[in-house]
């Protein structure tokens, strides 16, 4: 792999792009330690590798990252389905996916996870009737889209349903909100294994292992996935010598790399693969069939 993004590199550094600085951003809080490991891994891999600056474009939320790439602000970008779907929907084609992560059992996706406190009464979805629930992000794809669109297809309108809803802003913050008792429950990510057999990460069990919550806090109720991988996306209006350099040398992190790649929070034996734009087609589909519920006021009955 390492020959391949030598040869991708002598290529690429064309006269006119040599010099130009590649542009990156990936969504994530300086509060959490974990998410700046990663983008500070990322930035200083591809500086490594391609012989260009690395400038890091930081973005607190999902909308911010979607905004720098519409706006031509940043090269590269990592996104989530949902975030993807709706980068889709502004800009079309000016943006394209080209990897996610391939796990060591070949699956490419994670989970959405129904989670309450340990100490309330609630066993089931059904219980939350009247209750308040935590949304992660309106771009989320398991703290929002998915779980969504499949309580329509048990029957559930989410805009009556709950009492109340609200965005937390991440992922981390709404671990923390169902804790302190903000909202009776959340949807957030879970991966690392299965509904039958649990899980071993996600953000709730990424906090508990540095020690802000503890994972017997916690309920899980309902499970949702698997859902497509957080992906690798790039401008496709900038150089195509560009986008080879980007693609070969994230494709080859995990073999030239191994303990940078587990080191910023991929999973042991994963690797990137190649996708385009048809990878996420359900969710695209999800995301604008929750668009049009949305702008008829989510009126139950409608759109099942």
């Amino acid at each position: 792999m390492g020959g391949l993004v030598a040869a991708l590199s002598a290529c690429g550094r064309a006269p006119e792009t040599a010099d130009r600085e590649l542009r990156l951003s990936i969504q994530g809080s300086n509060n959490d330690p974990a998410l700046v490991k990663r983008r500070d891994g990322y930035q200083s891999y591809l500086a490594k590798v391609t012989g260009r600056p690395v400038k890091l474009f930081e973005a607190s939320d999902y909308n911010g990252v979607i905004q720098a790439l519409a706006s031509g602000q940043v090269d590269v970008a990592t996104l989530a389905g949902a975030a993807y779907a709706n980068a889709d929907a502004q800009v079309g084609d000016k943006i394209a996916p080209i990897l996610t992560v391939r796990h060591a059992d070949g699956g490419t996706g994670y989970y959405s996870a129904l989670v309450v406190r340990a100490d309330s009464p609630y066993q089931k979805l059904q219980d939350l009737r009247g209750k308040t629930l935590g949304y992660v992000d309106f771009n989320s794809t398991s703290g929002y889209l998915f779980p969504r669109a499949k309580m329509r297809e048990a029957g559930i309108d989410p805009e009556s349903f709950f009492s109340k809803t609200t965005f937390a802003g991440g992922h981390t913050q709404s671990v923390m909100a169902l804790a302190n008792g903000q909202f009776d429950a959340t949807f957030v990510q879970v991966a690392g294994g299965d509904p039958e057999h649990g899980f071993t990460t996600g953000s709730i069990y990424t906090m508990a292992a540095r020690g802000l919550v503890n994972i017997k806090d916690f309920r899980i109720i309902w499970v949702l996935g698997p859902i497509p991988d957080t992906s690798i996306v790039v401008r496709t209006d900038r150089p195509q010598a560009d986008i080879d350099l980007l693609r070969g040398a994230m494709a080859s992190m995990a073999y030239d790399e191994p303990d940078l790649w587990t080191g910023i929070g991929q999973p042991e034996g994963s690797s990137f693969m190649a996708i385009d734009r048809s990878y996420y087609s359900e969710i695209i589909r999800l995301r604008n069939a929750d668009a049009a519920e949305r702008r008829r006021g989510g009126r139950p009955g409608e759109g099942k």
